[in-house]
């Protein structure tokens, strides 16, 4: 038996999610007393699989195949597939993002596997398998037990720590089947924006509300996230509002983010606002309403106008870091 990690890859190159599943991936072979097998598809730069052997996996996989120029659910899913069977895995560990999200339950049907989504630790035991997650829009959490042989987990973001160890992990390359007529999605064209951080790779997100008042007072906003190197986000009645791009719109409608500070700007807190924020290390909330909802998720709160606050947090920054 084995543990088996799909790790994505984004152009050759991996992110901090990706250590995080390997770790996580690793943790869970020494409770099974096995080995932690990591499988990426595509092609990888070779310094950036030695980077990954760094964080627990025994061996890594590079899956190759000229015909894969893009992400396609199904041939990904029988890749996944059949490197668990081949290396007898017990367990599938995939992390719980859009990628994730499209293979893990094909990937269960295909190898008749409970799935495990969202997980957030490492099983309570194996024996039974007792997973933990939240439920209910992170409002309570939830114990459940995987009792088929095979089991598929998909890995919250920032719910587990980065090991790192002096372990080599043994490379290999191989080719793999690729049924290029069976892609139904094809891409014709990638336009990438620079200079701008995504908000799902964000250590910090800086986020407003309609307590900004209009899309003029997002100056200090803008400010604040250039000082700490943070991506900008905003609440769905801003983007519907047009005042922001809905590419930032984070919400159980929007993006799902979990970065290490989220400062909610002039956000009252909605169900479904933190549905999308809610594994976020640290909330940092600032609002004129006291009892907004948004103070009980948060670790840290300001009640007081974002007009006023929000300068007075941009100077203190900036005379921190000498600006």
């Amino acid at each position: 038996m084995s543990v088996l990690i799909f790790v994505e890859n984004w152009d050759g190159k991996f992110k901090k999610l990706s250590f995080e599943l390997v770790s996580y991936g690793a943790k869970l072979a020494e409770m099974y007393a096995t080995e932690a097998i990591a499988l990426t598809i595509g092609n990888v730069e070779s310094s950036e699989l030695v980077r990954l052997g760094k964080y627990g996996a025994g061996r890594i996989i590079q899956a190759v195949n000229p015909g894969i120029t893009s992400f396609d659910s199904q041939n990904f899913t029988s890749v996944i597939a059949g490197f668990a069977l081949q290396e007898n895995a017990g367990v599938v560990v995939l992390s719980n993002n859009n990628t994730g999200k499209a293979i893990a339950p094909r990937l269960s049907v295909k190898l008749k596997a409970g799935l495990g989504a969202g997980v957030s630790k490492l099983p309570a035991t194996i024996s039974p398998f007792v997973i933990y997650k939240k439920v209910f829009s992170g409002n309570a959490y939830a114990n459940f037990i995987i009792k088929t042989d095979i089991k598929v987990l998909t890995l919250a973001q920032n719910s587990f720590e980065l090991i790192e160890n002096d372990r080599n992990a043994v490379i290999s390359q191989v080719q793999v089947d690729w049924n290029s007529a069976g892609v139904k999605t094809k891409v014709n064209e990638v336009q990438k924006q620079d200079g701008k951080i995504l908000l799902t790779d964000a250590d910090v997100v800086i986020s407003g509300g309609r307590g900004m008042k209009s899309p003029d007072n997002w100056g200090p906003i803008l400010e604040f996230a250039e000082l700490l190197g943070a991506a900008t986000a905003c609440s769905r009645p801003v983007s519907d509002e047009g005042w922001r791009p809905h590419e930032e719109h984070t919400g159980q409608t929007g993006k799902i983010i979990a970065p290490n500070l989220y400062f909610a700007i002039g956000i009252s807190g909605a169900t479904q606002h933190l549905a999308g924020v809610s594994s976020s290390k640290y909330i940092v909330a600032i609002n004129t309403d006291k009892d907004a909802p948004i103070f009980s998720a948060a670790q840290y709160g300001i009640i007081g106008d974002a007009s006023k606050v929000l300068p007075k947090l941009v100077e203190a920054v900036r005379e921190i870091k000498g600006k």
